[in-house]
């Protein structure tokens, strides 16, 4: 019987961050070595946003490169990662019965969101990916599509949400000099995780007013209530790692289940 993982929120940071030395690059290495190999990995991504949900369906995944004003040498980079047709339907079924509105998309690739994580994790690329849009809407939407995804996880799939614990792209600084608001806003959700206030993360503006500031769009927050409804909404949450980069972009990551 496959080994049952628990899902993971990851912070991916900005599209350089995979050539780079920051501490948070050598915790996403760690990680591969810390539970069994998956059967595959279904990633929802900050970056990809669709109504209805979409779910990759192609046998490979092209690599995007949804970026500009990085330097050559990131466009150059590709994770040839292979997909799953099968575990397509399958998830595309089940999103289905549990009355979410989805369809298979066949060109669609993996996002930097998706592929940089994967990248530093399984560097191999032997894993089969599945990338699962995040729907539009409220994050009771985000989840429910992480619930529906939940099961997933007795068939030894990994199940990772990727966006930012702190994600403001106007107050990042080369100064690598992290504001209080951010500081505080990281102690708030680490708060909340860990204290099992899942629903803070269904409202957060009713629970914090740095919500705005932290989060000026909402989709890098999305993939993490999605990781936590698939890991299980009513246990708490563990923060392994905490970090910045580019002074006020939050780093942070959490196991759930």
């Amino acid at each position: 019987m496959p080994k049952i993982l628990p899902t993971l929120f990851l912070s991916h940071g900005a599209p350089d961050f995979i050539l780079t030395e920051h501490i948070a690059n050598q915790a996403l290495k760690e990680l591969g070595n810390k539970f069994p190999s998956p059967t595959a990995v279904v990633i929802l991504s900050a970056h990809w946003t669709s109504s209805p949900v979409s779910i990759t369906a192609a046998a490979t995944l092209p690599t995007i490169h949804d970026f500009s004003g990085f330097p050559d040498e990131l466009y150059q980079i590709s994770y040839p990662a292979k997909g799953d047709p099968v575990l397509a339907q399958q998830i595309r079924e089940r999103l289905e019965k549990a009355g979410i509105a989805s369809e298979l998309n066949h060109a669609h690739g993996l996002d930097h969101g998706a592929w940089i994580p994967l990248m530093l994790i399984y560097p191999e690329a032997d894993i089969p990916v599945i990338q699962v849009s995040l729907p539009k809407g409220n994050f009771r939407a985000c989840a429910q599509l992480g619930e529906a995804l939940a099961p997933l996880r007795n068939q030894g799939i990994l199940i990772i949400g990727s966006g930012g614990s702190v994600h403001n792209l106007s107050m990042m600084n080369q100064r690598a000099h992290t504001d209080v608001w951010a500081k505080k806003f990281e102690h708030w959700l680490r708060n909340s995780v860990e204290g099992n206030r899942f629903d803070c993360l269904l409202n957060p503006r009713q629970f914090t007013p740095l919500y705005d500031q932290a989060h000026p769009t909402p989709e890098h927050f999305a993939p993490l209530v999605a990781a936590w409804a698939a890991g299980n909404r009513c246990k708490p949450g563990k923060r392994f790692h905490h970090s910045f980069m580019y002074g006020n972009l939050g780093m942070a990551m959490y196991a759930f289940g």
